[in-house]
């Protein structure tokens, strides 16, 4: 599904070069759940901006189920992402003015999903986080647990074939974490390729697999 070979990604700031992305290579199959752990400034958010299309490598080449990324035109990198890819977020990044059923619903509506459909997949993706008596609450309503389960209920309306966490309970407690990890643990199990990126260990070892990244390069930890 996912496959890097030798991804460079240079930034220029001011007289220095900083490789964000030094010669990676990765390789993700179908159906696998692998974390991605570094600290800050590893090279982790360059990582996911690449896999998930949202930015574009200078060197290497980037193949998603078989294909070229960079083959691919802008308006058909934002069709995959729209298709393909479904994002959660660290900062839920909700629309604020929008219900809970909206903010999930907002995707479909882009790929111009029939209303009809539109409302039952979106009933059935709360329903699945556990938030069906939410569904027309707007996110300031919400506890932060919440606002990630409707998120993920976004992320995964659109039956994409990859989910990308990006420190998806960096912004909550423990016991909310436990149990949005538990909710990537059931998407997995029913057959959702995850790649999920942190900085904790423990988060991490909820994967199959751990990928290391620091100074833009990546090594597979043994478990």
């Amino acid at each position: 599904m996912i496959e890097l070979r030798d991804v460079s990604k240079i930034y220029q700031i001011g007289d220095e070069r900083v490789h964000a992305l030094d010669h990676a290579n990765l390789h993700v199959r179908p159906k696998e759940f692998v974390s991605i752990i570094g600290p800050s400034g590893s090279g982790k958010s360059t990582l996911m901006n690449i896999i998930g299309c949202l930015d574009v490598a200078d060197a290497g080449e980037y193949l998603l189920d078989g294909m070229p990324i960079e083959a691919y035109s802008e308006n058909e990198l934002a069709e995959i992402r729209n298709r393909k890819i479904g994002f959660v977020f660290q900062s839920f990044n909700l629309i604020p003015k929008l219900s809970a059923e909206e903010n999930v619903e907002l995707p479909l509506i882009y790929q111009k999903v029939r209303k009809s459909e539109r409302q039952e997949r979106v009933k059935k993706a709360l329903e699945r986080v556990g938030l069906q008596n939410r569904a027309k609450h707007l996110p300031t309503e919400l506890s932060g647990g919440q606002q990630q389960r409707v998120a993920i209920a976004r992320a995964m309306v659109t039956e994409p074939s990859l989910i990308l966490a990006d420190e998806p309970t960096g912004n909550l407690d423990s016991k909310t974490s436990r149990e949005i990890l538990g909710m990537f643990q059931e998407l997995h199990e029913q057959g959702n390729t995850i790649v999920l990126i942190t900085h904790d260990n423990d988060i991490a070892r909820q994967a199959r697999r751990i990928v290391h990244i620091l100074d833009g390069r990546l090594t597979e930890v043994t478990l």
